[in-house]
């Protein structure tokens, strides 16, 4: 019998929600919640195809509703649980919105700023650093990506014949 989901697995499981929304749109699956005081204040999934916006990160849409929740642009006492390591852009509104900590389901070596390529989160420079903690609940995560890029290629092959 599998035991008790840890709190971090608990809520990337929300995170992982998230995601499957953005597949089921056809938009790559990354999804995201924000948690404040163990509760959910943020959600946000990847709808830039759908929004035609360069700015409809999973990341963004979440700290856009965690920071209307909070009611200020400062999220310090939160957490960020997000299924795929932050892009630069992402990195740095996590940084700008001083959000705590941030667990990652699992890395992105092409696009990755929290260790990756770069790790804008801890930039000592910078008037804030963020704790990370990368492969929670990892194989869900990347399985999730993996089938929709999978599936991404076989749908242009079809359309190729």
């Amino acid at each position: 019998m599998a035991g008790r989901l840890s709190r971090e697995e608990k809520f990337m499981k929300e995170a992982i929600k998230q995601a499957k929304k953005a597949y089921e749109l056809n938009e790559v699956p990354i999804g995201c919640v924000i948690v404040f005081e163990d509760k959910i204040i943020g959600r946000g999934y990847n709808r830039r195809v759908t929004d035609k916006n360069t700015l409809s990160h999973a990341e963004l849409n979440a700290i856009k509703k965690a920071s209307k929740k909070m009611g200020d642009w400062r999220l310090d006492d939160c957490e960020m649980y997000i299924t795929l390591e932050p892009c630069q852009m992402c990195a740095g509104a996590i940084v700008q919105s001083r959000i705590k900590k941030v667990y990652a389901g699992c890395m992105n070596p092409k696009a990755g700023c929290a260790g990756s390529i770069l790790n804008l989160l801890n930039v000592p420079q910078f008037n804030h650093q963020v704790e990370f903690m990368q492969d929670i609940l990892h194989d869900e995560c990347s399985g999730l990506l993996t089938s929709y890029f999978k599936e991404m290629r076989e749908k242009k092959k079809r359309l190729k014949v």
